[in-house]
């Protein structure tokens, strides 16, 4: 699961304009299996356009499943988008659907966060984007900004790995398992290009830590720039750390932040860390222009990562994620020049001098929100130095 593989073509997508195209033009070549991940699926114009693909997919015979997430996707998949995909064929399954009951459990903090499609074994799709339109937004702001990558080859072997190993548990924890086959996903892994890359998941069990170690790997070892982009950066100690330690013996640090406010408590937490990490050295770029909910980082134009993980322990320490790592300089710049892009024409650069000059009410409350996240983080059961 954890090793480089070489042999891959990777293909980076911008947003849903450029991936839902990409996604359902290879549902529509499926012969044999379409397995699909996500938080969210939404009944919206992007959420009907992948829907109405996979039911034309199972019409004709392939076998076609599903496992969202009960929590993420409740207030966005419809009863009538269940019923249409479900009447078609499609084994549609919602992973902890429990987590809507009066019983309390901090497991139920453990969500399915990654986002991943295998078609027949030989093309799979991994990144940050939900199948939910661009435009879907709180105040119906400009299109938010994700990214997802399309991959073949060797890769999809660990791919295939995790969709069976999620399988298995959605198997053990079904009622009548006979309404509920195995997955048979069988990996095609010929070399489809020179990509070398390595697909990484979280969970809670064999791979707890291997994204934020991948990330850690990374920054330990960098000479020149790291840039990442994360919607939600909540860093333990040990991350902010390797960030300002890279960035005192000169190398670029540049964080690319969410200025708009989604969840005000975990908003107001990030914000606490911003003095340490701005008298560290680290550059802050907050994107103002839209929501941002990328989840990806370059270093040294050499490394990339795309995937689902924030940087924060709810991505890091509780929720299923998953990340491709990929090592070529090409598709690195290619994803710098996108993030470049972004802080031209969205982000503000946050002043060092004038953040150590705000009012003692908002530091007060990035601070109130910063403990109760601290707080919320140990009630979840995640414990350690790192938090």
């Amino acid at each position: 699961m954890h090793k480089y593989s070489t042999g891959n073509s990777v293909t980076l997508l911008r947003n849903g304009a450029e991936y839902f195209p990409a996604l359902v033009s290879a549902i529509e070549r499926a012969v044999n299996t379409v397995y699909l991940e996500a938080y969210i699926f939404a009944d919206d114009a992007s959420g009907r356009f992948v829907a109405d693909a996979m039911v034309r997919a199972s019409q004709r015979g392939v076998d076609v499943r599903m496992v969202i997430d009960g929590f993420g996707t409740k207030p966005y998949l419809t009863p009538e988008l269940s019923d249409y995909l479900i009447r078609a064929g499609v084994t549609l399954l919602l992973y902890r659907a429990d987590v809507w009951s009066m019983r309390l459990n901090r497991d139920r903090l453990r969500r399915l966060h990654r986002k991943i499609v295998v078609v027949d074994g030989c093309t799979a799709f991994i990144g940050g984007i939900n199948v939910i339109d661009d435009m879907n937004t709180p105040g119906h702001v400009p299109p938010r900004v994700d990214f997802a990558v399309c991959v073949e080859g060797p890769i999809l072997n660990a791919i295939a790995a995790a969709a069976h190993r999620l399988w298995r548990v959605m198997r053990v924890v079904s009622i009548d398992r006979r309404k509920l086959p195995e997955l048979q996903l069988i990996a095609l892994v010929e070399p489809r290009g020179n990509t070398t890359a390595k697909f990484l998941v979280r969970d809670n069990f064999r791979f707890r830590r291997h994204i934020e170690t991948a990330y850690l790997a990374a920054i330990r070892v960098a000479k020149s720039d790291i840039t990442i982009a994360s919607a939600y950066f909540f860093p333990g100690v040990r991350f902010r750390r390797e960030l300002i330690e890279a960035a005192e013996r000169g190398v670029r640090v540049t964080l690319i932040l969410q200025a708009r406010v989604e969840y005000r408590l975990l908003h107001y937490a990030t914000k606490a860390l911003y003095g340490q990490l701005l008298a560290g050295g680290v550059r802050i770029v907050e994107f103002e222009r839209s929501f941002l909910h990328a989840k990806v980082g370059v270093i040294d134009s050499r490394w990339a990562t795309v995937g689902s993980s924030n940087i924060d322990p709810f991505s890091l320490l509780l929720a299923r994620e998953a990340n491709v790592v990929v090592r070529d300089a090409a598709f690195a710049q290619e994803l710098l020049d996108e993030l470049v892009r972004l802080q031209q024409s969205g982000g503000q650069i946050v002043d060092p001098n004038r953040w150590a000059q705000r009012s003692w009410f908002a530091r007060t409350l990035d601070w109130a929100a910063y403990g109760l996240s601290r707080a919320l983080i140990g009630l979840a059961g995640v414990r350690g130095p790192r938090w």
